[in-house]
C-alpha cells in the first residue's frame, strides 16, 4: 500500500474531519452537527431521512457517531467497532458530477487517484429498519472499502423525488488508510502542539464497557418495555399532530421521529442481546419501519415536506 500523502504532513483523524468539512462547504453544503441520539448509521439523522424526502433542494454535510451494538468486540478487534463515526454527505437533487466531487475531496487528504487504485464496485444499500433502499457503489482504495455512494429510491417507504445522492465516508476506516495504520486504536486522533492522542486513549475503555453491556449486562425486560413505550409515544405524537381543520401542517414531525430512532436502537441492543429469534426480529423490523413509514408521510405535510 502506497501511503497518502498530504502537503501539511500526517492528517491527524480530526484534522481529516475538518479538511471534509471545509471541501464540502465550498460546494455549498451547510455543515450541521451530529444529531443527539443514539443511530445506527449516519442515514438515521433526519437531516438525511426526513429531507430527502420532498421535493426541496438540500444540500448538508456532518459528522454523526453511530452504534451498532452487536459490532462490539471488547475492543479487542483492530477494525471492528460498536462505536464509530461516519462523515456523512447528502445533496438533493443529486449532482450529475458527485463523483468527480469525491474524487476531489480524497484529493484534498492526500489521496491522489493517479497514485492510488480508486474503484467503486457495485453494492446497492438497503435498510430494512428505515423501509429504505437506493443505487449505490462502494469506493475502495488500494483494496479497502473507504467510502459507500447511494442514489436514494426510497426513504420510509416513499419514493424519493427528486433522487438524492449521498456519500458516507467511514472515518476509521479513512484514518486508518491515510496514516497506514493497521490498527483503529493506533490511529492519531490529534496532533497538535506535538501531543499526541491515539483513538485508543479516547474509546478503548468504553469499548470494552458498552461490549460488556452490548452483549452481558443489559436489562431485556427493561428494552422490551423501552420498546413498546417508544413504539407507542411515536404513534401518540403523530396522531396529535396532525393536520385538521384547524392547521394543514403536521404539528409533531420531529419529535415522532426522535422516538422511531429510539425504537431502533433498542432493538438492536435486544438483537445483541440474543433474546430475539429469527421469526421476532423480523417482527420487530416492520415496527420500526411503520413508524418510519408514518414519520416519513407526516414530513411530507410540513413546509419542509412539500412545495
Amino acid at each position: 500500500m502506497v501511503p497518502a500523502r498530504n502537503s501539511k504532513g500526517l492528517l491527524s483523524f480530526q484534522k481529516i474531519v475538518f479538511i471534509l468539512m471545509e471541501y464540502w462547504s465550498k460546494q455549498g453544503c451547510t455543515i450541521l452537527q451530529p444529531y443527539d441520539m443514539e443511530v445506527g448509521a449516519g442515514t438515521f439523522h433526519p437531516s438525511t431521512t426526513l429531507r430527502s424526502l420532498g421535493p426541496r433542494p438540500w444540500k448538508a454535510a456532518y459528522v454523526q457517531p453511530s452504534r451498532r451494538p452487536s459490532d462490539g468486540r471488547y475492543a479487542q478487534n483492530p477494525n471492528r467497532l460498536q462505536h464509530y463515526y461516519q462523515f456523512q454527505v447528502i445533496i438533493k437533487p443529486n449532482l450529475l458530477n458527485l463523483q468527480d466531487l469525491y474524487i476531489e475531496s480524497l484529493k484534498e487528504i492526500g489521496i491522489d487517484p493517479l497514485i492510488h487504485d480508486i474503484r467503486f464496485v457495485e453494492d446497492n444499500w438497503e435498510s430494512p429498519t428505515l423501509g429504505a433502499w437506493g443505487l449505490g457503489w462502494e469506493c475502495w482504495c488500494d483494496g479497502m472499502e473507504i467510502s459507500q455512494f447511494t442514489y436514494f429510491q426510497q426513504i420510509c417507504g416513499i419514493e424519493c423525488s427528486p433522487v438524492s445522492g449521498e456519500i458516507t465516508y467511514g472515518l476509521e476506516r479513512l484514518a486508518m488508510y491515510v496514516q497506514n495504520v493497521n490498527s483503529v486504536y493506533d490511529i492519531i486522533f490529534n496532533n497538535a502542539a506535538g501531543e499526541k492522542v491515539l483513538y485508543g486513549d479516547i474509546f478503548s475503555q468504553s469499548e470494552q464497557e458498552y461490549s460488556r453491556y452490548n452483549f452481558e449486562y443489559a436489562n431485556t425486560e427493561s428494552l422490551h418495555n423501552h420498546f413498546i413505550d417508544s413504539e407507542k409515544e411515536c404513534l401518540a405524537l403523530l396522531t396529535a399532530g396532525s393536520p385538521n381543520q384547524h392547521h394543514r401542517d403536521h404539528l409533531c414531525v420531529f419529535p415522532a421521529y426522535d422516538q422511531c430512532i429510539k425504537a431502533s436502537h433498542l432493538f438492536n441492543l435486544l438483537d445483541a442481546r440474543g433474546v430475539i429469534s429469527t421469526t421476532e426480529r423480523q417482527r420487530y423490523i416492520l415496527r420500526v419501519r411503520s413508524l418510519a413509514k408514518a414519520c416519513g408521510e407526516a414530513f411530507l405535510t410540513t413546509p419542509n415536506g412539500r412545495i
